[in-house]
C-alpha cells in the first residue's frame, strides 16, 4: 500500500530572506529539498523575498512533485502567504519548519522567536543561541566569559559615519584605526558583527585601509568587530545534537585568496581537505573545544565551529575559536554536510537527524510549565 499524504511529515522549508546572503540560502534550500525522502516528507518550499514578503514557491514545488530537475537555486516567487496563517494551525507532532536562512532576519533569533510563539518544531538553534552566535561581538564576549580560547579583538558601533567605542565614548574611524593597530598590530580583519559568508569583511594592511575597512563594514551593520590576524591553519568542525552533541571529523580550508572570502566559499575558489590529517590528540582537543563552544552558547541542532590553529610547538597558542555558525551553508561544496559525510553520516540521513532533533526539542520544551497558572 502506498504512502498517503497524511502519513508524511509536513516539511516547511523557508529560504531566501532579507539578508545579503539571500542567494546562498536559495542554493542551500534547493539541495536540501532535493535530498529529502518524498515517502517520508511532504515538502512546502516557502520563499521570503528581499523585501520580506513570504510567498508560496509553487513552480519549485511543482517541479519537486513531478520529479523534474530542480534549477540550481530556488526562486522566492509565487502567491503571497501570511506567515501566521501558514503556520498557526500546524500540528507540532507532524509539522517541522526548516529555516534555511543565513544572516540577519533568519539566523539571528528573529524568525526563531516567531516559531517559538507558534509552538512549532524547527531545525537549528533557539532564540538565544541564534542571536548570540549571529552577533560576533556578543559571542566573543560570551566565549571569553567561559574562558574559551580565541583571537584578540576590539569592537565599535557606527551610525551615520559616527563611531563609538564599546563603552559609548565617541571616536573617529581614524582614531580607532590608530588604537587598533597599536593594540592588535597589522594586518587586521574588520567585519560587520551580524553578517556571515564573509560579506563586508576586509583584510587591512595599513592605517588607511583600516579606516576604509571600518567604513565598509558599517555599510552592513552598526556593530563592527576588529580582529588581529592569526597566522595559522583554518580548521572547521561540525557539531550535531541537543543535550548530547557530537563533533565530526575536522576539515581544513586552503584559501585561494588572501582570506576565505565569499567567492572562495561559493565559487569553489578554496580547497577543502576533509578529513584533515591531525594527530589523535589534536583531533580530540578540537572536537572537545567545538562541543564546549556549542554548549557554552546553548546551541542545539547544528553548528559549524570555525578555528584557527597556531602550532604550540613553534610558540603558537594552539586552538583559537573563530566563529560559531548556527545555520551553515548546505550547498554541494559547503563544509558542514561534507564533514558529516566524512564522519559516516550521509546528506539525507543528516537532514533526517536534524528533523528528529527539532521534534525532540519541541516535545521536551512543551513539557515545561510556561505560566504560573
Amino acid at each position: 500500500m502506498g504512502v498517503t499524504s497524511s502519513d508524511r511529515i509536513r516539511l516547511v522549508v523557508l529560504f531566501g530572506g532579507q539578508s545579503p546572503e539571500h542567494d546562498v540560502s536559495c542554493v542551500s534550500a534547493r539541495h536540501l529539498i532535493a535530498a529529502v525522502d518524498p515517502d517520508r516528507y511532504r515538502v512546502e518550499p516557502i520563499g521570503i523575498t528581499r523585501d520580506g514578503q513570504w510567498v508560496r514557491a509553487e513552480a519549485d514545488a511543482a517541479r519537486l512533485a513531478s520529479g523534474a530537475e530542480l534549477p540550481a537555486a530556488l526562486t522566492p516567487a509565487g502567491p503571497p502567504v501570511n506567515a501566521i496563517e501558514l503556520l498557526a494551525d500546524a500540528d507540532p507532532e507532524t509539522t517541522v519548519v526548516v529555516p534555511v536562512l543565513h544572516g540577519p532576519r533568519g539566523e539571528d533569533g528573529t524568525l526563531q522567536g516567531l516559531l517559538e510563539l507558534l509552538n512549532l518544531p524547527y531545525v537549528g538553534a533557539g532564540v538565544l543561541a541564534s542571536a548570540l552566535c549571529m552577533d560576533k561581538v556578543a559571542c566573543k564576549d560570551h566565549l571569553r566569559a567561559h574562558h574559551l580560547p580565541q583571537c584578540r579583538y576590539r569592537s565599535l558601533t557606527a551610525h551615520d559615519r559616527q563611531y563609538r567605542r564599546a563603552d559609548g565614548t565617541p571616536i573617529t574611524a581614524e582614531e580607532e584605526a590608530t588604537q587598533a593597530i597599536a593594540e592588535l598590530g597589522l594586518p587586521l580583519f574588520i567585519k560587520p558583527a551580524n553578517m556571515g559568508s564573509s560579506i563586508g569583511v576586509s583584510r587591512a594592511t595599513d592605517h588607511g585601509s583600516v579606516v576604509a575597512a571600518i567604513e565598509q563594514a558599517a555599510r552592513f551593520d552598526r556593530l563592527i568587530v576588529i580582529e588581529e590576524a592569526v597566522t595559522g591553519r583554518e580548521i572547521e568542525v561540525a557539531v550535531l545534537g541537543n543535550e548530547q552533541p557530537a563533533a565530526s571529523v575536522a576539515g581544513e580550508i586552503i584559501s585561494g585568496a588572501e582570506f576565505y572570502d565569499y567567492d572562495d566559499k561559493y565559487d569553489d575558489g578554496a580547497e577543502l581537505i576533509i578529513p584533515v590529517p591531525l594527530s589523535d590528540e589534536q583531533l580530540a582537543d578540537v572536537q572537545t573545544l567545538a562541543v564546549a563552544a556549542f554548549q557554552a552558547c546553548r546551541v542545539e541542532g547544528l553548528a559549524r565551529v570555525d578555528f584557527f590553529y597556531e602550532p604550540s610547538e613553534t610558540g603558537g597558542r594552539g586552538w583559537l575559536i573563530n566563529e560559531i555558525n548556527t545555520m551553515p551553508g548546505f550547498t554541494p561544496i559547503s563544509m558542514y554536510p561534507k564533514l558529516w559525510q566524512a564522519s559516516g553520516v550521509g546528506y539525507a540521513d543528516l537532514i533526517d537527524r536534524l528533523i528528529g532533533l527539532a521534534f525532540d526539542r519541541n516535545r521536551r520544551d512543551r513539557t515545561v510549565r510556561r505560566s504560573a497558572r
